[in-house]
């Protein structure tokens, strides 16, 4: 991966100075994807043997625009100065029993390939639905064990000492790598058409991506009018580190990889 060779310029300097996460440090933005031929390909692949899903795929494809076009969005803030991550993380969102939500947390995510990116989720979250807690779900469930006020309390010391100053609390599964490096959800999973999701206040990552239904709507291809299934994906980004250039960058290698999803059953170079 290409690093830049400064991140902390002026303008992030003053940015992650004036903003506070995540009051009012955020930028949004979405796009409309084709995944008409996205689905046939899904499908292929399962027909093939590989229990793949658009949520598995999307969270391929955002690690790898991290790594080749946007490493900018592997970064956090630590102490006044932006820092970059040493490996690629991403958390995605799941549906658990009950209708609660949890999460699972996959390393090295821009290094994998889609069967690997699948059977990955896929083991996490069957892990997850049969009880059995990450690290993020544990410290969770230990903050909602604390009784009120105190939690608050709790919650504003844990904020500082690992999100402002940067100290992991091994014990209670907390430091600033918690929830990776971007969180993806699926909200069209639960019947939201579209929608933005906050930067949690309890993490240091750059980005939430949001993944909305999938609609029929006429769309031209070639002067003629068609009829393709269309998919909402939202971002909502820390402004503090980036800035909108690189959320345009990032949709832009999205759009091509979900034209050419043959490359991603390759690791790499």
């Amino acid at each position: 991966m290409d690093l830049p060779e400064n991140l902390n310029t002026n303008w992030r300097k003053v940015a992650s100075t004036i903003y506070s996460k995540p009051t009012d440090s955020r930028i949004y933005g979405t796009v409309d994807l084709d995944v008409t031929d996205l689905e046939k390909f899904i499908t292929k692949k399962r027909k093939e043997g590989t229990k793949t899903t658009i949520t598995y795929i999307l969270t391929l494809i955002l690690g790898r625009a991290i790594r080749q076009q946007v490493p900018e969005l592997n970064t956090y803030v630590k102490r006044g100065k932006i820092k970059q991550r040493k490996q690629v993380d991403a958390t995605v969102s799941v549906l658990l029993p009950g209708g609660q939500m949890g999460s699972v947390k996959v390393e090295n995510a821009d290094k994998l390939t889609i069967a690997e990116m699948s059977n990955k989720i896929g083991q996490q979250i069957a892990q997850s639905r049969k009880g059995n807690e990450n690290d993020t779900m544990q410290s969770k469930t230990f903050l909602s064990s604390i009784p009120w006020p105190f939690r608050n309390w709790f919650f504003k010391l844990y904020r500082v000492v690992t999100i402002h100053w940067g100290i992991a609390l091994p014990g209670l599964g907390l430091d600033a790598n918690s929830f990776g490096s971007y969180v993806v959800s699926n909200i069209g999973s639960v019947g939201l058409d579209t929608g933005y999701a906050s930067l949690l206040p309890s993490s240091n990552i750059s980005f939430v991506m949001v993944l909305g239904s999938i609609i029929k709507k006429p769309v031209i291809i070639n002067d003629k009018i068609e009829i393709r299934r269309i998919m909402a994906i939202s971002a909502t980004l820390d402004h503090r580190v980036v800035d909108g250039s690189h959320g345009g960058r990032m949709f832009r290698l999205i759009k091509h990889l979900i034209k050419n999803p043959e490359i991603l059953e390759t690791p790499p170079k």
